[in-house]
């Protein structure tokens, strides 16, 4: 049985969109965490754009003490590639495919449509991506890593073989140290995907030399 579409914010940056972003936010945030960057995206050259902001459901985060939170999965304990919540990382990957699948039957084509997402959000923008069984524009991977690591030479979908995936990390990041990143980088690659690898004199943030590295990369996805 489905989980009931995940409730969402929604900015359209011209009527008529014919491009999504869905874009999901980090452990503790929600929806409206990343509605700002709208504003601060140059996005002039772009067509009409979507941009979708799903809040994460709550749940108990077992490394916060148990405390109920957004989270699209629950983080275990510090050692992230060990201890995985594969079931809940799972669960979440079936919400997002539904908000792929709302999007296509919004009149998006699959391949107009970005996954995007910060830290957690970063992990299910890979989770989902790579395994989603049609083309999309782009993954765009903000402060993350990728997650189930091992199973995802198996599981990956040849559709998205050559889809732009655009990483960034902190080099002062203490919440997911760069070097996880690095291995994340790393292991696509070495699965035969193009990776543009950006790196910031920040923490587990977003900073503006970022934004205008986020928009060039839009633009050329979207032109």
């Amino acid at each position: 049985m489905n989980n009931p579409l995940l409730e969402a914010i929604q900015i359209e940056t011209a009527p008529n969109p014919t491009v999504s972003v869905i874009w999901m936010h980090g452990l503790g945030a929600d929806g409206s965490d990343f509605v700002p960057i709208v504003r601060e995206l140059d996005l002039t050259d772009c067509p009409a754009i979507r941009f979708v902001f799903p809040h994460a459901p709550t749940m108990p985060v077992t490394i916060n003490g148990g405390y109920v939170m957004r989270a699209w999965y629950d983080i275990l304990g510090t050692d992230l590639a060990k201890r995985e919540d594969e079931k809940g990382l799972r669960a979440s990957q079936t919400s997002i495919e539904q908000l792929i699948a709302q999007e296509k039957s919004r009149g998006i084509a699959a391949n107009r449509i970005v996954l995007a997402g910060f830290s957690q959000g970063c992990a299910m923008t890979i989770q989902t991506g790579l395994r989603h069984p049609e083309k999309l524009a782009g993954l765009l991977c903000l402060s993350g890593y990728v997650p189930i690591h091992a199973t995802i030479a198996t599981e990956r979908h040849p559709a998205n073989h050559d889809t732009p995936i655009f990483m960034a990390h902190g080099r002062g990041d203490q919440v997911i140290p760069i070097d996880r990143a690095e291995q994340s980088r790393d292991l696509l690659q070495s699965l035969g995907y193009s990776v543009e690898w950006h790196e910031y004199m920040m923490q587990h943030a977003v900073c503006a030399e970022e934004i205008d590295d986020i928009s060039a990369w839009l633009r050329r996805v979207l032109a």
